[in-house]
């Protein structure tokens, strides 16, 4: 393929304009849905029950999961598309939902992001992102215009530029992260690149202005500044690489334990989601009761309660660590094997503990911890170690880059141990890519 002779072409510069088009439309949808998750969790999980007993009571979470559960059983099984991917296949970033699609993917990611479910929300906004590309597309050729299928996949892949970009807070952490889970490489990848950058550039301001506009803040992850790690030392990278064990093994265990739950729920999909929601409840109703927390702590994604977590980071014991680890762990690995949403803030979380655990070792400052615990359960759960690197390092400014290397050790390491370890299971081999079940000659329902 001749690239410089694509991208003086008529075909090319129009889709590269319809990309950068399509970034304000996606970006402003995104910080909607984001918006109402938030308003959503915050009304029913806290002021709700604040209002009625003064503070959200340990079992107060149990009959909202239920109910998400049911909620995301039924959008599943009612509608069409899935509501998207299953999380416990792993990140996905292509195949863009058709229109007919997009409404039981935000309606499941609605159920159970809103509800408690312990997801993240970047794989409905990629869904989002690259429906709405997808329709984009075929609106203008119903007018008439001669649009190419090449210029519909790259500005579809726009839209899940802009989308992810916005949540991720930077466009080159979100390009990374679709461009290293792209099934295409090579000349097809510099083509895609250029559209997608300029739809999450344009997305992305547009994210921060709606966030002044009205009132509610920015939406985006952001992480608190830590005191400086120093150079990195031998010590340090020493740990790096137990990091990457460690985290690896929790990983591994969490997606078994995901993936095998699957075929039960593919054979009552609406009543074992809803018994899976009930064991996410009892899990922050545990959490609760042994720590005398919030529930709420162990529900959702993590990327609200990340922040606060690591600016006290001092009142973290290793006993408090293991009980987060293992409570969110286990309604991670619940969430994951039937509700809809994405994989990254809940391992980018538990990464985020075992740093914290970490920094009472040797040599392990509290910025270099953190950023290796991101850093290695995110290699490990994503399986995509350019990502990890830059999630665990852009996001914590200067002090994650100075701490760089330890997390290229760490994160290298997870990788190569997440590589040698078992298959956690194999998807249904009749299952269509993507999906999250059989064919549709023989769907799960």
């Amino acid at each position: 393929m001749d690239v410089r002779a694509v991208l003086r072409s008529r075909k090319y510069l129009v889709g590269v304009l319809l990309a950068a088009l399509i970034g304000i439309p996606v970006s402003a949808l995104a910080y909607a849905f984001l918006a109402l998750v938030t308003l959503l969790q915050r009304l029913i999980l806290t002021d709700l029950p604040t209002s009625l007993f003064g503070s959200t009571p340990a079992w107060w979470p149990i009959p909202w999961l239920v109910l998400g559960g049911v909620l995301t059983g039924l959008t599943i099984r009612a509608l069409p598309g899935n509501g998207g991917h299953s999380p416990a296949l792993g990140f996905q970033s292509g195949g863009a939902p058709t229109p007919r699609e997009l409404p039981a993917v935000v309606l499941a990611a609605l159920a159970s992001l809103s509800l408690g479910a312990v997801l993240g929300p970047e794989a409905p906004l990629i869904a989002l992102g690259g429906g709405l590309g997808l329709l984009t597309v075929r609106l203008v050729a119903r007018r008439g215009r001669n649009v190419t299928a090449e210029a519909g996949a790259m500005v579809a892949a726009a839209g899940t530029f802009a989308a992810v970009s916005t949540l991720l807070g930077s466009p080159l952490i979100g390009a990374f992260l679709i461009l290293e889970a792209a099934p295409v490489g090579g000349a097809a990848l510099v083509l895609a690149t250029l559209p997608g950058l300029l739809a999450a550039g344009i997305g992305n301001l547009l994210f921060v202005g709606l966030g002044s506009w009205t009132g509610l803040g920015p939406l985006s992850l952001s992480l608190p500044a830590l005191p400086d790690p120093g150079s990195p030392t031998l010590a340090m990278l020493a740990w790096g690489a137990a990091f990457g064990v460690v985290a690896a093994l929790l990983a591994f265990v969490i997606r078994r334990g995901a993936l095998a739950l699957r075929p039960i729920v593919h054979r009552s999909r609406v009543l074992v989601t809803g018994l899976l929601g009930l064991g996410i409840g009892l899990c922050a109703l545990v959490f609760a009761l042994v720590s005398g927390d919030t529930p709420v702590e162990i529900l959702f994604s993590g990327q609200e309660a990340l922040p606060g977590l690591i600016a006290h980071l001092d009142e973290i014991t290793v006993g408090t660590g293991l009980l987060l680890i293992a409570t969110k762990g286990v309604a991670y690995l619940l969430s994951l094997s039937a509700f809809r949403g994405g994989p990254i803030f809940p391992a980018m979380y538990l990464g985020a503990v075992l740093g914290m655990m970490a920094t009472a070792l040797p040599g392990v400052p509290a910025a270099a911890g953190i950023a290796m615990g991101i850093g290695a359960m995110c290699a490990a759960m994503l399986g995509l170690p350019l990502t990890s690197t830059l999630l665990a390092t852009l996001l914590l400014g200067r002090q994650g880059l100075e701490v760089m290397p330890a997390v290229i050790v760490a994160v290298v390491i997870a990788y190569l141990v997440t590589a040698r370890l078992p298959a956690p299971g194999r998807p249904d081999p009749t299952a269509v890519p993507g999906s999250d079940g059989p064919a549709p000659a023989a769907p799960p329902r």
